[in-house]
């Protein structure tokens, strides 16, 4: 049986919408503060996002829809 998740971290929400290639290039973005969550910046690779959350950067802002 296979476990649905209600989040998806923010590496790999980065990857998944193409606005990095790798984990590493995410890991890079987040840790230099690049990344908003909600509106603040997110220095954590590993934050859960959840539908209805807004990521931005470098201008675009995306919608989290799990």
């Amino acid at each position: 049986m296979t476990e649905e998740k209600d989040y998806i971290q923010l590496d790999q929400f980065l990857k998944l919408i193409n606005v990095v290639a790798s984990g590493g290039e995410a890991k890079h973005l987040i840790r230099e503060g690049a990344i908003t969550v909600n509106g603040e910046v997110e220095t954590r690779r590993g934050r859960k996002l959840r539908n209805g959350d807004q990521v931005e950067f470098d201008g675009h802002t995306f919608a989290v829809s799990i």
